[in-house]
């Protein structure tokens, strides 16, 4: 069978070729006519948007391009191409990881966006709808395929999801945007219950044979006002899955709120308008209607396309001998595959951050271990399967060689935050600078804590604004870029949220529990952490914890890290981390509802 990485390189095919090269040419005419005072900017920005490319913070012909990855899977080749683009249009030069498993590359000049689009096409990747009020890219468990508690490989279903979705007229000017993800294993690694729609392999009987299917989950959401999703549906046969979630679209699409943009996505229309049964019984009917009026099922039937093993590398006769870091890196980074005699391996990526030497690295890495496939991880890391064990020390020692062999991946250490203010529009605080001071506490004073098993498999998050595009909300240690005002003059601040996280059919959201100064935010983040293992009661979680000692315990345990000396005696510490100089709540307009 074909293997899943050559179909992400193939998927579009002619059928999409066409159309990509239009909208490359169409991107330059616009250009041309905006240039020439042609063309509204807010025509230009709903066309530009809608091809994955969103303005930057302070500038007016700066973009950041958004690089669609199919449920995280890229290829060796890809990998290379995106290197080359950061090396030779973007400021910084890094492909940046997103937690929807894309690649951002920043401060794009304009002119140069359509060449890049055309990059991106010759290796079967595309910018189109990963911004906008559209159908997002579709996310998957970067374990599917080697996943020991997996039910099946969801892989096949994301990659006909995603295409069947892409350019499809329904999906071009939605309320919202729309997001769906796929899972395959008891874990819940893709965060089902905070998506428009979510995908959960089942198998059942049918006529004494197992037949594959969904449980399907709808109306998740985070951003200022979270919600988990729902049960809509026990099991949906695979073949009436695309039908189902066009179903969920259409609906969305005619009734969802087009008049207020925060409450247009299709939580409010589920949880608050309609109510869940409502949305239920529509659903079955708008499903009947799609069904009725398509060309026939075999529109929809998805074929199982199975992940071949790689050819076997060929290894020198002899390398280094094992070091305690290695073993660090083992015990932390190595996933063990279903397939006997194979491993895989995050690669722990700082920021989400990947350099173009790095990202041609990996490119080489996965090249010579296993025949050039990679995933990218919504912890924002980049995860290589396909190890022979015996490859996995050499593995380790071209990732030392890159810079990239940091242990703690997925861990408490592997901090997940959003671009923040260091680009984005409406961001409040770097949260970067955070995360950047979060790694270095932990590698630094916070070490001992990480010593700890109470504490390694927890998650901290980091949003620059209310958003959650940093996900705090389902994190144990949650914070959201804020602002405050002190006698007359504004502060950068973090609200702090602990307690947050998903299992496969229900969020739980992070309580609030008060805000600190941006540069008093990592040792608060400590003495909550601190708190925990020395009071944690035999496998009470992170969660249950905060529960048992409560919301106003919590809130007075960061009493002390909430003042700032006068302004006068010590103005850094006013400042925002990973930026200098005085604080200025500057928030332009946002993109993600244009």
């Amino acid at each position: 069978m074909t293997d899943i990485w050559k179909a992400q390189a193939d998927s579009w095919g002619e059928k999409a070729a066409k159309p990509q090269m239009e909208e490359i040419q169409r991107f330059i005419e616009q250009i041309r006519k905006l240039s020439d005072g042609e063309l509204d900017p807010d025509d230009f920005k709903k066309f530009r948007l809608e091809n994955g490319t969103y303005g930057i913070r302070g500038t007016t012909d700066e973009h950041m391009i958004r690089i669609k990855i199919k449920h995280g899977t890229v290829s060796a080749d890809q990998m290379d191409v995106m290197a080359e683009i950061a090396e030779k249009h973007a400021t910084p030069q890094v492909g940046h990881i997103t937690t929807r498993q894309n690649i951002q590359v920043h401060h794009i000049k304009r002119a140069e966006v359509p060449g890049i689009l055309e990059q991106l096409a010759g290796v079967g990747l595309t910018t189109r709808e990963a911004c906008g009020n559209t159908v997002r890219t579709v996310t998957a468990c970067p374990y599917a395929g080697v996943s020991a508690t997996e039910i099946f490989d969801v892989i096949p279903y994301a990659e006909a999801t995603s295409r069947y979705f892409l350019r499809h007229p329904v999906a071009q000017d939605l309320p919202r945007k729309f997001k769906i993800a796929f899972e395959g294993c008891s874990e819940d690694h893709a965060r089902i219950p905070i998506h428009d729609v979510g995908a959960v392999a089942m198998i059942q009987n049918a006529d004494g044979k197992p037949a594959r299917g969904f449980k399907l989950y709808v109306g998740g959401g985070l951003g200022t006002t979270p919600f988990s999703a729902v049960l809509l549906e026990d099991f949906t046969p695979a073949d009436l899955l695309i039908p189902s979630i066009e179903a969920v679209i259409r609906l969305f699409d005619r009734f969802g709120d087009r008049k207020d943009k925060n409450r247009a996505r299709i939580k409010f229309l589920i949880h608050k308008t309609w109510g869940v049964e409502e949305f239920k019984k529509r659903f079955i009917q708008e499903r009947r209607m799609t069904i009725a009026t398509s060309a026939g099922r075999g529109l929809w039937h998805i074929e199982p396309v199975e992940q071949t093993v790689p050819p076997k590398p060929k290894l020198a006769a002899s390398f280094s001998l094992p070091t305690a870091a290695f073993d660090a890196w083992r015990s932390s980074n190595v996933f063990k595959q279903k397939q006997p005699g194979y491993v895989g391996a995050h690669v722990r990526c700082p920021l989400g951050d990947l350099t173009v030497p790095q990202m041609r690295g990996m490119a080489n890495v996965s090249r010579k271990y296993n025949a050039g496939r990679l995933k990218l991880t919504i912890r924002q890391n980049v995860f290589i399967p396909w190890i022979p064990e015996e490859a996995l020390l050499p593995l380790y020692q071209d990732l030392v060689v890159l810079g990239i062999a940091h242990a703690g991946g997925e861990e408490l250490v592997d901090v997940t935050r959003c671009p923040g203010a260091d680009t984005c529009q409406i961001a409040i605080t770097r949260s970067r600078g955070l995360a950047a001071a979060m790694d270095g506490m932990f590698n630094n004073g916070g070490r001992p804590l990480l010593s700890s098993e109470t504490l390694k498999h927890l998650q901290i998050k980091i949003s620059g604004c209310p958003n959650s595009c940093g996900q705090h909300h389902i994190a144990d240690l949650g914070f959201s870029g804020a602002a405050k005002s002190i006698d007359g003059k504004t502060a950068p601040h973090y609200r702090i949220y602990v307690g947050g996280g998903t299992i496969i059919d229900k969020a739980s959201f992070g309580t609030y529990i008060g805000q600190t100064p941006a540069k008093r935010t990592p040792e608060a983040a400590k003495h909550l952490l601190t708190l925990y293992r020395d009071e944690k009661k035999g496998e009470e979680t992170f969660r249950q914890w905060v529960d048992r000692v409560g919301t106003p315990r919590l809130t007075k345990e960061l009493e002390p890290f909430q003042s700032l000396p006068p302004i006068e005696k010590d103005p850094k510490m006013w400042e925002d981390l990973g930026g200098e100089g005085t604080f200025k709540l500057e928030m332009g307009k946002g993109e993600c509802a244009s």
